[in-house]
């Protein structure tokens, strides 16, 4: 089944010991820059846990994911954390955020799946409001344990996001090589 990865339990404890040691603490060091301490903050995707547990030193976060497995884990581990059952698309919340943040998440989605998560952010953020995102840098797409990853260069993030964002900075960064990610910051016009 197409997009089943993160949604077994063997698979999501796979995925912790794979990401064991691997956060966001410099994107969120970035996103700090531009977004107040005790901010309100949605994560989009919060998996394991690493960048929530990060975010939440600094902010009121409420983390999601569309697993069940890591939504069980994520209570399990973090029972004093609020978690959402959300997907990246349809972000089905009547609440509003000073910030949203996802790490690696938002490439699983096709370009129009993106410009219709990118219309839904704009409604739950407050003005001004913050987001800061992370992709993997390349060309095309591919299925990569059965989930879509769609990659992206600096040229199509801006033209999905300058619109209706304020873009404050976009700029490649190392996760595992030279130049192989791209964060995005950006506020609402």
């Amino acid at each position: 089944m197409e997009g089943a990865y993160y949604k077994t339990k063997e698979s999501v404890n796979e995925y912790i010991k794979l990401a064991k040691g691997v956060d966001g603490k410099d994107l969120i060091e970035k996103l700090a820059e531009v977004l107040p301490s005790n901010s309100t903050v949605l994560e989009i995707g919060s998996g394991p846990g690493s960048d929530w547990k990060i975010l939440n030193k600094t902010y009121d976060v409420i983390g999601s994911d569309n697993s069940t497995e890591f939504l069980i884990h994520l209570k399990s581990t973090h029972p004093r954390g609020e978690f959402l059952e959300l997907d990246a698309v349809s972000l089905k919340t009547d609440r509003k955020f000073d910030g949203i943040y996802s790490n690696k998440v938002m490439h699983h989605l096709t370009d129009d799946q993106m410009r219709e998560s990118i219309q839904r952010q704009l409604e739950l953020l407050h003005p001004k409001g913050i987001i800061c995102h992370s992709f993997w840098k390349g060309e095309g797409s591919e299925i990569f344990k059965g989930l879509f990853v769609n990659f992206h260069e600096v040229n199509n993030i801006k033209a999905f996001y300058e619109a209706n964002f304020e873009i404050i900075s976009i700029a490649y960064y190392n996760e595992f090589e030279d130049g192989d990610s791209i964060l995005l910051i950006a506020r609402k016009k």
